[in-house]
């Protein structure tokens, strides 16, 4: 008889069917192309969430709310929406008053997705309000592997304080916490062990041969939908590097020099060619949010791209070009430092596949990443 397949349930803040390809998207892929059962659940998503206009309302995500969706054979969607959930009100005040009612969101009602919890072999979870369902899930599923996948720094996000009092709690608890960048090892590490294994890319898009978008070289990119995109820098690099078209994916307009253009949203797979074609990588965002060893930059180095970051941020790595905020000589000095840089493989070097990072998370793979 054929063995069966091991499952996992992700718990993200992501929805799967999404343009934007996240860390656990790939992780998703990367399970299922390593044989697992696939369960994708969508929490930290509810009725208020829609009234601020978040984006994933323009995905079906109503129409599937408590839903086991499937996506394809071994790989299925759920959306645990709710009427609320834990989000932050940005007032002191009002956040200690919220957090009772907001701490009822770890008892909510998991419909078919406590199923699929009971027969899980690993439970992964993602930075999100989904972490107060973690001593919950851990009684629910006692024989799973629990793994805390910290994408990012939640207090750079701006999460509810309760959420943050969630994961220093819980972070004892997990068989494994992950973190992708020394900084966020650094930070969980004052509540128990922690091990920093980098982003998973996905190397086989990226091997692809593609044909290139741009209609000029040099060109810079920087695909994502961020929060702090900072477009002060940006205009800076326009206004010094004139020659140079600067390409930037998902983030909203404004008005900037003619040598800016700004591109819808755009899936992975059409994102890909950008990255591949692209003279250097940009690394724009407002200072306090690290982007320094994060998917993106990941990614970069994969395509063998020198990166345009800010000093602050860090980027521990052979392609970068840091520069210091405000300091438009220093901007200038990076900008045709990766002008200049030869696309070395040595970039690529340490970056994991989305299939690696998998089996790490899974414990099926040595740690080769370093610890934190």
């Amino acid at each position: 008889m054929p063995q069966a397949s091991r499952r996992v349930v992700l718990i993200s803040g992501h929805y799967y069917g999404s343009k934007r390809r996240a860390g656990f998207h790939h992780l998703a892929n990367a399970f299922w192309n390593l044989g697992w059962d696939v369960t994708f659940a969508t929490v930290a998503i509810s009725l208020l969430s829609r009234l601020k206009g978040d984006f994933r309302f323009a995905y079906p995500v109503r129409e599937e709310a408590n839903l086991l969706v499937p996506v394809r054979e071994r790989l299925t969607s759920f959306v645990l929406l709710t009427r609320w959930h834990p989000g932050n009100l940005r007032f002191g005040l009002a956040n200690r008053v919220s957090t009772p009612w907001f701490a009822r969101y770890s008892s909510v009602a998991l419909g078919p997705l406590e199923e699929q919890l009971r027969g899980a072999d690993l439970v992964v979870f993602e930075g999100t309000a989904g972490l107060l369902f973690v001593e919950r899930i851990r009684k629910l599923a006692p024989r799973a592997r629990l793994v805390y996948r910290a994408s990012d720094d939640l207090r750079a996000l701006g999460v509810h304080p309760l959420i943050l009092e969630a994961e220093a709690r819980t972070v004892p608890l997990f068989d494994l916490v992950s973190a992708p960048t020394p900084g966020i090892g650094e930070i969980l590490g004052a509540y128990g062990p922690v091990q920093v294994h980098s982003p998973g890319v996905d190397k086989a898009a990226f091997d692809r041969p593609t044909q290139s978008p741009y209609a000029a070289s040099p060109a810079a990119v920087f695909a994502g939908v961020s929060p702090v995109f900072d477009y002060d820098t940006l205009g800076s690099a326009a206004e010094l590097a004139p020659h140079v078209a600067f390409h930037i994916i998902g983030a909203r307009p404004r008005p900037l020099p003619a040598n800016v253009s700004f591109h819808p949203e755009k899936a992975f797979t059409e994102v890909v060619p950008y990255f591949q074609h692209a003279t250097y990588g940009l690394l724009f965002t407002a200072a306090g949010y690290s982007l320094g060893q994060g998917n993106k930059l990941a990614q970069y180095s994969y395509c063998r791209l020198p990166v345009v970051a800010p000093a602050d941020l860090d980027v521990d790595r052979p392609n970068s070009c840091a520069f210091e905020r405000g300091d438009a000589h220093s901007l200038r000095r990076a900008l045709i430092k990766a002008e200049r840089m030869e696309h070395s493989p040595a970039f690529a070097q340490g970056v994991l596949s989305a299939d690696e990072l998998a089996a790490i998370l899974a414990g099926d793979a040595n740690d080769g990443a370093g610890g934190g």
